[in-house]
């Protein structure tokens, strides 16, 4: 018989028996050593990758430079924040990075370089200061002007491609240039001599200067290389002039109109209100001063104009000084019942000034049109509080009866005979006041009516509550205390009083008590 294996394998009867002893081999495993071809990348797949990174080292290096450029900004705007900036020029010249010191020497450099010389047709030449010419020139004006000429913003004021040129900042007048050119260039008995006005402090009015015909020189191309110097100064430059021969250069008659124009605002009242019951009027020759005459001999005229930079800074100056005021507590004094005897101390409110500003600007247009102004300035009014005190002492002086009584708590408790101050200017105030300084023993001294001095030694028991007048011992004036007759025995202004009564007031009235002065000077003797 025939069988086969599961493994396939044919045997035959006769190996039956042995068929446990046979080894059978597995199926061999074929392995595929073949290698696999390689992954290929295509062109088309890495050409995005290197864009990418490309894309991001470009976007690194825009903010790098960004933070760069920020950060050079914000620094360049910290290093030039009290220095000229980047790309402001000066007479032609860069002051980057200049502070206001090195400024300040630089303007002042270039005006001293600024000189006009100035040639007639007869040859002859003279060199010229702006300040000969009477330009009025501003330093200070001008360094402010150099440190500010680019500060719109940051941007601007770091950016050396953004450039300003500042002028020299001055004030040109007509009138001292054709007065130097006239006394340069003509004889003096030759000279034309316009009409002017000025301020007269005596009358607090502006008056006429009459002038003359004669020969002047016409200023026209001066001033117009003034006016190139001042853009830009620092160079020196030339020009030349010529004569005309005038009547007047300015009339009697157009000094006098202006002037009339000059004092209708010199004489119009402007009055500020600190609103609280207060007012400050400028006085005439302050106002004098606002008003600027640019007299022009070449066109034969004179025009006012007003500075505004004067008002603002005599506001600013004057108002808080003028319109301020304290808080002062009232105080009363008050009986017992309650009712106000007295205002010791009459209050105020405190006011503090604001905005002087919108005060200048309001004087500066009223000026401009020739009308007066009251106005009122911003304040901040804090009210004041009211204080009583309780009288306990007061005494009443009645001259007329010469008596003076004390009163505690609105109760009579002393009536003394006195002796009051003399007829002839000597007598004693009427009114109310208060002790406010005593002494047990003082010398006093003082001058007769005679002019001559006297000397009393020793005085008891002063309490002096007006001045010079108090109550005080009189042992030599004992009689005119028994009379009452201060006519003929009246004192320098005191109270004359025995001494056991000056005593007492010394004793009982302290510091602060009410001293009530009524009545009348008597002509003689009252007891």
């Amino acid at each position: 018989m025939t069988s086969v294996s599961q493994e396939g394998t044919v045997f035959g009867a006769a190996d039956e028996a042995s068929r446990e002893d046979t080894i059978i081999l597995p199926e061999p495993v074929f392995v595929n050593t073949e290698l696999p071809e390689p992954e290929h990348v295509s062109q088309s797949d890495s050409a995005p990758r290197r864009r990418h990174i490309a894309l991001w080292v470009t976007l690194a290096i825009f903010l790098t430079l960004v933070c760069a450029v920020i950060g050079w900004f914000f620094g360049a705007g910290w290093y030039y924040q009290d220095k000229a900036p980047l790309g402001v020029e000066f007479g032609g010249v860069s002051v980057s990075g200049q502070n206001a010191a090195q400024l300040k020497t630089t303007v002042k450099n270039a005006v001293d370089r600024s000189t006009i010389t100035v040639k007639d047709d007869r040859g002859k030449t003279v060199k010229a200061s702006l300040k000969d010419l009477g330009v009025a020139v501003n330093i200070d004006k001008t360094v402010k002007n150099l440190l500010a000429a680019k500060d719109e913003n940051i941007f601007v004021k770091v950016n050396p491609f953004i450039t300003r040129s500042v002028p020299l900042e001055a004030t040109v007048r007509q009138l001292p240039v054709s007065e130097y050119l006239t006394k340069s260039f003509v004889d003096e008995s030759n000279r034309a001599v316009p009409s002017t006005i000025g301020f007269d402090a005596t009358s607090q009015s502006f008056a006429v200067t009459p002038g003359k015909g004669g020969r002047m020189p016409e200023n026209t191309q001066v001033i117009k290389q003034i006016n190139s110097v001042i853009e830009q100064p620092g160079h020196p430059t030339a020009v030349s002039v010529k004569y005309q021969d005038v009547t007047m250069p300015i009339s009697v008659e157009t000094a006098q109109q202006v002037a009339d124009e000059a004092n209708a605002r010199v004489n119009a009242q402007y009055v500020i209100s600190n609103g609280d019951g207060k007012n400050f009027q400028v006085p005439a020759d302050q106002i004098a001063q606002w008003i600027v005459t640019d007299t022009n001999p070449s066109k034969g005229t004179i025009s006012l104009s007003y500075d505004k930079q004067k008002i603002v800074d005599y506001m600013a100056a004057n108002l808080p000084q003028q319109l301020n005021q304290d808080k002062v507590d009232q105080e009363d004094i008050i009986d017992s019942n309650g009712r106000v005897i007295l205002t010791k101390i009459k209050g105020a409110n405190g006011v503090s000034i604001g905005n002087t500003n919108a005060v200048a600007d309001q004087i500066y247009t009223s000026l401009t049109h020739g009308q007066g102004a009251t106005t009122r300035v911003e304040s901040t009014v804090t009210k004041f509080d009211v204080k009583q005190t309780k009288s306990e002492m007061r005494i009443v002086i009645d001259k007329t009866n010469q008596v003076a009584y004390a009163y505690k708590n609105d109760q009579l408790v002393r009536t003394f005979n006195i002796c009051s101050g003399a007829n002839g200017g000597n007598e004693s105030d009427n009114g109310n006041f208060f002790i406010y300084l005593k002494y047990a023993t003082q010398d006093m001294t003082g001058l007769n009516d005679d002019g001559s001095r006297y000397l009393s030694k020793g005085v008891k028991w002063v309490s002096y509550y007006n001045g010079g007048e108090g109550f005080h011992t009189a042992t030599w004036n004992y009689g005119g205390i028994a009379s009452g007759d201060p006519a003929n025995h009246g004192s320098h202004g005191c109270i004359n009083m025995y001494e056991q009564d000056s005593k007492w007031v010394y004793d009982n009235c302290p510091q602060g008590t009410l001293v009530q002065v009524v009545g009348s000077q008597p002509t003689g003797p009252v007891r």
